[in-house]
């Protein structure tokens, strides 16, 4: 038989998502993927429940149907601050995964190189890989994973094609301030590089944090590609609606990408989704409210439980730190989590660069009830014998 393509062999499947599986097997309470379970706002389901009796079963638009467009680039233009036309710099995409990836195959040629922050979300290596990159990784400091002025500029100085940006990042929960970003912005301007953004908690941030939308800086509008989608703000991930906002000679490239990748997102969802498009601004401020809350409930549980951690400034997501339980491979303390405690979390082995095995990644876009749950399953970690790692 042939051989098979060699870009499939750099990288594994996704462990968030084979954590699910381990979860499921082991009936653990799911803290690895990041979906919530709870139910999105009842006028969004009320509109599929319409939209599934009527005609809208046939293609969209291949870059995304008219009014969801329009319905998006109102609201993203008041957000950011800027006025986004639906006609030439929106591509609705299935989901931001691809938004993503037809962003790097848009940009990146075979051999250029791309920065990437550590820790990162791990389709990013993914996604460099088969774009044909190399990526140029630049350390997040913890605790508050800050990077290191001249680390950056040593990676920009490498002439990298572009720089991905998680902001609110996952799995750090680090919101980027104005002043961070605008590091980023004079070197992607000095160096002349193109900024991919995921920015898909970009309405789940705490106080004092701020989110900063890096297309909103000055200079950097006609670089930038902003990556999105619908899942976390409205509690749809399964609905898999994403888009990218670019200049127009940007998403003009992004569409024919889009085009052969998936040929267009979902007709009847897009129309649906229309609804939560045009909510009005108590939506988010209630949606902030609502995870501050899960936060901090999930927060003093961990501290009950004397489990260092670290603390979100935005996401939904908390690193644990599991070096007192002598851990030297995180992937089997969490198949050994799922299985014995009950409760699947992620190895942060896979978001970071360098070797580090020491840290796990909950999140908490549960009901309270549920989370409440999954700290009960954790009090046993202190008590039930544990295997020799």
């Amino acid at each position: 038989m042939p051989e098979l393509s060699k870009r499939t062999a750099g990288f594994t499947d996704s462990v968030i998502r084979r954590m699910t599986r381990i979860a499921n097997k082991y009936n653990a309470v799911n803290l690895s993927q990041g979906f919530p379970d709870f139910d999105p706002p009842q006028e969004l389901k009320d509109a599929l429940k319409t939209v599934a009796g009527g005609s809208l079963h046939q293609y969209a638009i291949t870059w995304g149907a008219q009014n969801f467009r329009e319905a998006l680039a109102r609201k993203q233009s008041k957000f950011m601050g800027t006025e986004i036309d639906p006609e030439t710099q929106i591509v609705v995409t299935c989901g931001s995964t691809e938004a993503m990836i037809a962003a790097m195959l848009t940009v990146v040629n075979p051999g250029d190189k791309v920065v990437v922050f550590s820790p990162f979300y791990e389709n990013y290596g993914a996604d460099a890989i088969l774009s044909g990159a190399e990526p140029i990784y630049v350390h997040l400091n913890p605790p508050h994973f800050n990077f290191d002025v001249e680390e950056l500029e040593a990676a920009f100085k490498q002439h990298p094609k572009a720089l991905i940006l998680c902001n609110p990042s996952n799995p750090s929960g680090k919101v980027f301030s104005r002043a961070e970003l605008q590091i980023i912005a004079d070197f992607a301007i000095k160096y002349d590089t193109f900024v991919i953004t995921d920015e898909v908690y970009e309405h789940i941030v705490y106080e004092p944090y701020e989110h900063v939308y890096f297309a909103s800086l000055p200079g950097v509008a006609d670089r930038t590609i902003s990556c999105s989608s619908l899942s976390k703000t409205y509690s749809i991930t399964g609905w898999r609606l994403g888009y990218a906002i670019a200049p127009p000679r940007i998403t003009e490239n992004i569409r024919k990408v889009h085009d052969f990748l998936t040929v267009g997102a979902a007709a009847p969802l897009q129309e649906a989704a229309v609804t939560a498009l045009n909510f009005g601004d108590d939506y988010y401020r209630d949606l902030q409210a609502h995870y501050a809350a899960k936060r901090d409930f999930f927060l003093q549980g961990l501290k009950k439980l004397g489990l260092k951690h670290t603390v979100p400034q935005g996401a939904y997501y908390i690193m644990a730190d599991i070096s007192e339980f002598g851990v030297t491979d995180d992937l089997k303390f969490c198949e050994w989590l799922a299985q014995e405690i009950g409760v699947a979390a992620v190895p942060c082995s896979s978001f970071f660069k360098n070797n580090v095995n020491h840290l796990i990644r909950f999140h908490f876009a549960k009901n309270i009830e549920t989370l409440a749950e999954a700290l009960k399953r954790l009090e046993r970690l202190q008590s039930i014998a544990r295997p020799e790692w």
